[in-house]
């Protein structure tokens, strides 16, 4: 996705004139994420209309929704500051959590940036999608998540820390490898055969549960949880109108899938109805198909901003 929020930062003054919006109440200590996760995140919270003005050093920006003091962090480093409860609300990666152990409280999952944690290895590693020879060595930056798995699996092995291109070890510095990874690609790359699974991940928002016990913090936090899941929502559906005649109307409405029920408008000089509704995404081809033959003419599909219930 685009990341026009993050390319040009506003300059510092401008940050003061946003931070006005800010209003006398509860401060929740927001941290967003630095890295991959970065420009889907802000581009999240963009769509929901929340506009973010950064200091000169990028470290710092500014909401233009007030109760927030927002700064970004490795989503590694979020984990660690939610759980020890210097940050109230952040967005990080699910592995992340799971490999700190933190004690957290899941708000939503964004579904953005989906990965899986895997076990990989050269395929001369392998034999029938197990390690050939016990004890190896396995690298990773995952060592909980690492250690978990080769007790669950009953394998014995020696873990080495890596610090980032883990793919890069076998076969002279380690066996095999646990990382993430989005398609595999790089993995194949390097010589590399994916045959386990641990987990999988993807970009979630969460809280330290002490901030939300606080009454102010959590209206906060709720309201901004909406803002994003408004968006979340939109992105799965499509504003979908068409005419219709009234003998076909019944036929077209029964297999709308809509969100409660459709917005039926008689056209002019009784030439039937307009029948407008928000439909998934995902099932759009078929149901145009549908649509058609059961009589809906003049089909419009038009994008929607935010879904808010």
């Amino acid at each position: 996705m685009a990341g026009a929020v993050t390319a040009s930062p506003q300059p510092h003054e401008d940050a003061e004139a946003v931070s006005e919006i800010a209003a006398d109440g509860p401060v929740v200590r927001l941290a967003l994420p630095k890295g991959r996760m970065q420009d889907n995140v802000l581009k999240l919270l963009e769509d929901a209309g929340i506009r973010l003005v950064f200091d000169r050093r990028g470290y710092r920006p500014v909401l233009s929704i007030g109760g927030f003091e927002t700064k970004l962090l490795k989503p590694q480093n979020i984990v660690e500051m939610l759980h020890a409860g210097s940050r109230d609300l952040g967005f990080a990666g699910a592995d992340w959590v799971a490999e700190k152990r933190a004690e957290v409280v899941e708000l939503l999952d964004t579904g953005l940036d989906p990965v899986r944690i895997v076990a990989a290895a050269p395929a001369d590693f392998l034999e029938g999608g197990r390690p050939k020879r016990q004890p190896f060595t396995v690298a990773s930056e995952y060592e909980h998540l690492t250690a978990d798995w080769l007790q669950a699996r009953g394998y014995r092995a020696r873990i080495v820390r890596s610090y980032g291109a883990t793919e890069v070890f076998p076969p002279e510095d380690a066996d095999c490898i646990v990382d993430n990874t989005a398609t595999g690609q790089t993995l194949r790359a390097n010589g590399l055969v994916i045959f386990d699974e641990l987990m999988r991940s993807s970009t979630r928002l969460y809280a330290n549960p002490h901030a939300l016990e606080d009454p102010a913090r959590r209206e906060v936090i709720e309201h901004f949880v909406l803002l994003v899941k408004s968006v979340l929502a939109a992105r799965e559906r499509v504003m979908l109108e068409l005419n219709v005649s009234a003998a076909d109307l019944e036929r077209v409405v029964e297999v709308l899938p809509c969100m409660r029920e459709p917005t039926i408008a008689p056209l002019h000089h009784e030439a039937g109805y307009a029948v407008k509704a928000a439909v998934p995404r995902r099932q759009l081809p078929e149901l145009i198909r549908e649509l058609k033959a059961r009589g809906g003419t003049d089909i419009v599909v038009t994008e929607i901003s935010q879904i808010v219930p």
